[in-house]
């Protein structure tokens, strides 16, 4: 089996990947031999951070694949504690130097607040614009081929949106049977920013959802599977995590459909 991909085009016009490959929590010496066999399986879109740290593992095996960079959709993301321009500029070109390319074809604020501040009141509005303003610079030197934002809410996108000359083609946030944040994914249709889901298995726990469990086995399917073509049905893309072949394998076969009331079922 090989995925044969299909994509959404960002706001610029750049073609993104349907499905993506999450790495986090794969360390930099695994995810060598993850990415190597997740190419081979028709896996093109590979989504990584700078919080991640292993960028450097992914640029090994991008480097030594034999598929042409340019057919390779690499994300990566500003850590979600660089607030600043000077920080966010150089931690672009280091990513770059790991990653061992001459572009990124999209690059995120991982984060509107730094991850011990998640859930205060301070957005950190002024700073993000900062953080914008050097990725903004870097998409026009051809750096970044195309910039967004993650885990931002309705305000946090206004910010940008209305402060900048340059809308966020991306917004990735957690996106899981149960959980589907339906006002944001409105929100980027309605502004053209394509809706990113992360966490489509909710770190593994939707196996213990009783509706994915009811629908895995009226399909005949897994649990990930059912997410994963849940998330799907959103008009989004989706970002499954797996660090063995027999998962990057079973998350891309998605040769079934859900019927309507059974979508419904799991939002």
């Amino acid at each position: 089996m090989k995925y044969n991909q299909e994509y959404f085009k960002l706001s610029n016009g750049v073609a993104i990947p349907k499905i993506g490959l999450g790495t986090w929590l794969i360390d930099n010496t695994k995810v060598v031999e993850v990415i190597k066999d997740a190419l081979l399986l028709g896996y093109i879109h590979i989504d990584t951070a700078q919080a991640y740290e292993n960028e450097e593992g992914i640029g090994e095996a991008l480097s030594t694949s034999n598929i042409d960079r340019k057919d390779i959709f690499i994300t990566s993301k500003v850590r979600a504690e660089i607030k600043n321009y000077e920080d966010a500029k150089a931690s672009i070109e280091e990513s770059l130097k790991k990653l061992k390319t001459d572009y990124i074809d999209l690059m995120l604020i991982h984060c509107p607040q730094p991850w011990d501040e998640i859930g205060q009141s301070y957005r950190y509005e002024k700073e993000n614009l900062q953080v914008w303003k050097a990725m903004v610079e870097a998409y026009n030197e051809g750096k970044l081929k195309a910039i967004g934002v993650s885990n931002f809410n309705i305000n946090d996108l206004n910010n940008i949106i209305e402060n900048s000359s340059v809308t966020p083609m991306v917004n990735q946030c957690a996106c899981y049977p149960g959980n589907t944040p339906t006002d944001i994914i409105e929100f980027c249709k309605k502004n053209n920013i394509i809706f990113e889901a992360y966490s489509p298995i909710a770190h593994g726990r939707a196996k213990d959802d009783a509706r994915v469990q009811k629908l895995a086995k009226k399909y005949e399917k897994s649990f990930a599977q059912i997410c994963v073509k849940y998330v799907l049905s959103l008009d989004v893309v989706v970002l499954p995590k797996a660090s063995s072949y027999v998962h990057l394998k079973e998350n891309i076969d998605l040769d079934f459909e859900i019927e309507k009331e059974d979508l419904d079922f799991l939002r």
